[in-house]
């Protein structure tokens, strides 16, 4: 698998959980703009990955900005870093000298099994690679993205961040003709890191247990903040555990249209539950999770690394 990523607070959470875990081969990371600039998101990737030991995972920044319109940050949410919180040592490792749609292209060519794409941002260099590079769509196994909602939004009222940021891209993916999985809102806000969770994290009694209680404790001070709520969500990790575990998520088959004229719904994701529309499924839907499974994977990942 790739992990495209704009770390940000679960995107990092999400990275460790791919690293961690053994069923999984990850062999690239490619970031893009998203909740902080690309220089931040890219750097981001970069510590996460040394502070879990990982050395041999190339990296490479993409796009800085989505397709279409001006990129807004989610600073209210990720902090000035984009990793606000913990105190992380800069990163030891640097990217590799080929943009990240490059990247994606030759990993996937090279690879001698479909490759997943998992990406927990803005689907911007995504969509550029299936659009410019039509011959990697047979050999992508599947694209699974937390995005969007089947309900209410967090950046619009029925706009999710990712697919906002970039609602373009995001049409590029779901009609690409690829298995794709959609991994919203209303399964993501299922998986609340609870004050009995990250205390579960901090109790393992090492540095990475730690940064992660501190990564959910400022995630939690900025959803207090923001939404009201008593307890963040962690979105991004469970794009990755529906790799990992299909089991612990429960999808339809369903079209899924996104909105890019509306004057108020721009970037929402319609989801045809009822299939009202008669059109044809062109997506997985996230519609449950189990938590508990969810939580016990993450945490075992974060434990394997040490």
């Amino acid at each position: 698998m790739i992990i495209d990523c704009d770390p940000g607070h679960d995107d990092a959470l999400a990275l460790l959980l791919a690293v961690g875990d053994p069923r999984l081969r990850l062999l690239g990371v490619t970031t893009v703009a998203g909740n902080q600039t690309l220089d931040k998101t890219t750097r981001n990737a970069l510590r996460i990955l040394a502070l879990a030991g990982v050395t041999d995972v190339p990296v490479a920044a993409g796009c800085d900005r989505p397709l279409v319109g001006d990129l807004v940050v989610a600073e209210n949410i990720h902090g000035a870093s984009g990793l606000d919180g913990p105190d992380l040592d800069g990163p030891t490792g640097t990217t590799v000298d080929v943009h990240a749609v490059e990247l994606m292209r030759r990993l996937i060519v090279a690879s001698d099994e479909p490759v997943t794409l998992i990406a927990t941002g803005p689907l911007t260099n995504v969509a550029l690679l299936l659009r410019l590079h039509p011959e990697v769509l047979p050999r992508v196994g599947r694209v699974v993205f937390m995005g969007g909602s089947t309900g209410r939004g967090n950046t619009t009222p029925y706009g999710e961040f990712n697919i906002v940021t970039d609602p373009e891209a995001a049409g590029i993916v779901l009609n690409s003709g690829r298995p794709t999985t959609m991994i919203g809102l209303n399964v993501t806000h299922q998986a609340l890191a609870t004050a009995e969770i990250i205390d579960g994290f901090r109790a393992l009694g090492t540095r990475l247990g730690t940064v992660c209680a501190e990564l959910m404790t400022f995630f939690a001070s900025t959803y207090r903040r923001e939404f009201g709520f008593d307890h963040p969500p962690v979105h991004d990790p469970i794009a990755v555990a529906a790799v990992i575990d299909p089991a612990l998520v429960e999808t339809v088959a369903a079209p899924v249209a996104v909105e890019l004229t509306g004057t108020l719904t721009r970037g929402a994701t319609v989801v045809d539950l009822h299939h009202r529309t008669r059109e044809a499924p062109n997506a997985d839907v996230a519609v449950g999770l189990q938590v508990d499974a969810f939580w016990k994977l993450l945490m075992t990942a974060v434990r394997n690394l040490g």
